[in-house]
C-alpha cells in the first residue's frame, strides 16, 4: 500500500524548481550575451537553447503547481554573478546551476516515488535531462582528446 504524498512538501519543491529554472533563463541569457571570440556563434546558440529549455521547465513546474490548486511562486532562484566571463567559468557556473536543479528534481522524486505517477515521471524525465546537460557541460570543459571527465581531472 502506498502512502499519501506530503502535498505541502511537493508544492515547496515544485516552487523551488520553478524559481531555479527561472534563474536558469536569466543565467543562460546573460551568459549568451557575454561570450566573445572565435567560437561565439555555436556557444551562444547552445546557451540560448539552455535558456529556452529552462523556461519550458519553469512553465512545466508552474503548471503542476496550479494543477495542485496553488498559486505559483513569483520568486526567482539565486543569481550568481562572478564577472568571470571566459567560457570555462561560464560552463563551471552552468554546471553548478545544473547540480542545484538536479538536487531539486531528485528531492521531488524522493517525495513522490510510488505515490504519484504523474509527478514521478515528471521528476524522472527532468533528472534525465539535467544529467544529459551535465554530461554536455563536462565534455565541453575537457581538453580535446581528453576522455577523463572534467570533474575527475580537477
Amino acid at each position: 500500500m502506498s502512502k499519501e504524498i506530503d502535498r505541502n512538501t511537493v508544492i515547496s519543491i515544485l516552487n523551488r524548481i520553478l524559481e531555479l529554472e527561472l534563474a536558469g533563463v536569466v543565467h543562460y541569457t546573460h551568459y549568451a550575451l557575454m561570450v566573445f571570440g572565435y567560437n561565439r556563434i555555436p556557444i551562444v546558440s547552445w546557451l540560448n537553447t539552455q535558456a529556452d529549455e529552462s523556461l519550458i521547465h519553469a512553465r512545466q513546474a508552474g503548471e503542476l503547481i496550479t494543477s495542485l490548486g496553488v498559486h505559483p511562486s513569483l520568486g526567482i532562484g539565486r543569481l550568481l554573478e562572478t564577472h568571470q566571463h571566459d567560457i570555462g567559468n561560464i560552463l563551471r557556473e552552468s554546471l553548478a546551476h545544473e547540480n542545484e536543479a538536479l538536487k531539486a528534481y531528485n528531492d521531488l522524486l524522493d517525495c513522490v516515488r510510488d505515490n504519484d505517477v504523474r509527478l514521478e515521471e515528471y521528476a524522472r524525465t527532468l533528472i534525465r535531462q539535467e544529467l544529459a546537460h551535465q554530461d554536455e557541460v563536462d565534455k565541453m570543459l575537457r581538453e580535446p582528446g581528453q576522455t577523463q571527465t572534467a570533474v575527475e581531472s580537477t
